[in-house]
C-alpha cells in the first residue's frame, strides 16, 4: 500500500471513509439498558408498568433508541433492597449494560444507586426520587424521568390548603419515599394534622388506622399507599363508611388506572395529584395513549408513562452523541439537554437532576364512555422544581 505523506492532500472520497471510520470506531453497536424493576408481591402492577411504556417507547423507535439496536434486560428486584443491588451488580459487570432504570420504591433506589454510580453507569429513574439525591447526595450519573418525591404531596398539600379543610389524617408506608411524602404534604398544609401513622410497606390490613380516624373525626384523608396497598386501604375505607363524612385525597399512585380497575366505583370523587393525565393534549401524549391501549388492552398510568419518558430521553441523548456512550462527559450533557417530546409536555431538569415541571389536580370520575377513570381539572404548580436543589453541589462526572 503507497504511503500517504503529511504534505500530500487527500482526495475527498478518502477523507470520507476516514471519518466515516473514526465514527464507527467511536459509535456503539448496540445500546444496552438493564431495567430492574418491582416485578413480583403487591407491588408488581407499577414495576410492569413501567417496564411496558419503556418497551413501547423502543418499539416507537423500531427497537433502537438513538439510531442503535436497543436491548433490554429485565430483571426483579422483588421490592427487595439487597435482591436489587446483587441484580444491579450484576447487570452492570457482567451484562454491561450503557443505562439502568425501572426502580419503583426509593429504599431500593438507594441501595442500587451505589454499584450504579461507582461504575459511571447512568441510571434514569422512571419513578423512584428519593429527597437524599435530589439534596447533598446528588450525583452526576443520576437523572429523574419521574419527579421527586415530594412534589406529587406538596401539590395535594396546596389543594386540601386551599380547598380550606381544617383538619386532616395522614397515612404512609415506613420507607424513605413515605417520609418524604409526608414532608411533601405538610409543606403546604398548614391546617392541623390530627393523625400520622407509618405503616409497614407490606400491610394490606388496615383495619387500625381506620379506627384511629373514625375517633380522630378529620374533614380530610390524605394517603400515600401505591399498588396493592392502595387498593386495599381505599377498599376498607369505603366499607367502613368513613367517605361519607371525609373526603380523600393521594396522590397519583394512591388513584391511578391500576387502583381503579381493583376498586371501581367507590372510587368516584377521589382528588389526586400527577405531574401526567391521560388526557393531556398533546401530540406524543396522544400516541403514547392510544398505542398503550392497543399494545396492552389498558388504559395507561403515571408509572407506564415515566418508563415511556424514561426510554425517549436515552433515545434523545444517545442520538445527540451519534452513539458515542464511552463519552461519558457527552452522553451527561445530552441527558441534561433533555431533547425529547414528553408525553408530559414541556420537560427540563434542574441543576440537581431532577425535572422542573408542571403539576396538576385530578379527579376520579366516569368519562363519556361510562369507564372510571381520572379527569384533569386544573395545574397547581407551574415549573415546580424541589425543596432539596439548594443542598446538591453536583460533583463532576
Amino acid at each position: 500500500m503507497k504511503a500517504v505523506s503529511a504534505a500530500s492532500p487527500l482526495k475527498p472520497l478518502a477523507v470520507a471513509a476516514l471519518a466515516a471510520l473514526a465514527f464507527s470506531a467511536q459509535a456503539a453497536d448496540a445500546v444496552k439498558i438493564g431495567l430492574l424493576s418491582t416485578l413480583s408481591g403487591p407491588g408488581a402492577g407499577l414495576g410492569i408498568d413501567i417496564r411496558d411504556g419503556f418497551q413501547l417507547a423502543v418499539k416507537h423507535g423500531g427497537g433502537k433508541l438513538g439510531g442503535l439496536p436497543a436491548e433490554v434486560v429485565v430483571a426483579d428486584d422483588q421490592q427487595s433492597p439487597d435482591v436489587a443491588r446483587q441484580t444491579a451488580d450484576r447487570l452492570i459487570k457482567r451484562d454491561k449494560v450503557d443505562f439502568m432504570t425501572g426502580v419503583v420504591f426509593s429504599n431500593v433506589m438507594l441501595a442500587v444507586g451505589a454499584p450504579t454510580f461507582a461504575s459511571k453507569t447512568f441510571y434514569i429513574s422512571a419513578n423512584a426520587g428519593p429527597s437524599q439525591y435530589a439534596g447533598e447526595q446528588c450525583n452526576p450519573y443520576f437523572f429523574s424521568a419521574s419527579y421527586q418525591n415530594d412534589n406529587l404531596h406538596e401539590a395535594v398539600g396546596k389543594t386540601v390548603q386551599d380547598k380550606g379543610f381544617k383538619r386532616v389524617a395522614l397515612l404512609a408506608p415506613n420507607y424513605p419515599a413515605g417520609k418524604d411524602a409526608l414532608a411533601g404534604f405538610k409543606r403546604f398544609y398548614k391546617g392541623e394534622v390530627l393523625m400520622e401513622s407509618y405503616t409497614p410497606l407490606n400491610q394490606l390490613d388496615y383495619g387500625a388506622e381506620i379506627a384511629k380516624m373514625r375517633a380522630a373525626k378529620p374533614d380530610a384523608v390524605y394517603i400515600f399507599l401505591p399498588g396493592g396497598l392502595g387498593i386495599n386501604f381505599i377498599k376498607q375505607f369505603v366499607g367502613s363508611g368513613l367517605s361519607k363524612d371525609m373526603t380523600l385525597f393521594g396522590p397519583g399512585f394512591s388513584a391511578d388506572e391500576d387502583v381503579i380497575k381493583a376498586v371501581g366505583e367507590p372510587m368516584l370523587g377521589m382528588f389526586n395529584s400527577s405531574l401526567w393525565a391521560h388526557d393531556l393534549d398533546n401530540a406524543a401524549n396522544k400516541k403514547f395513549v392510544a398505542d398503550f391501549q392497543k399494545e396492552y388492552g389498558r388504559l395507561p398510568t403515571l408509572y407506564a408513562a415515566q418508563g415511556y419518558d424514561a426510554a425517549r430521553l436515552i433515545d434523545g441523548a444517545v442520538r445527540d452523541v451519534k452513539g458515542n456512550l464511552a463519552d461519558k462527559a457527552a452522553v451527561r450533557r445530552a441527558l441534561e439537554a433533555a431533547r425529547f417530546d414528553s408525553v408530559r409536555g414541556p420537560f427540563k431538569f434542574n441543576t440537581n437532576h431532577f425535572p422542573i415541571q408542571d403539576y396538576y389536580l385530578r379527579v376520579i370520575t366516569k368519562d363519556p364512555q361510562g369507564r372510571v377513570t381520572n379527569r384533569t381539572l386544573g395545574t397547581v404548580f407551574k415549573s415546580h422544581a424541589d425543596a432539596y436543589v439548594g443542598s446538591c453541589k453536583m460533583p463532576a462526572a
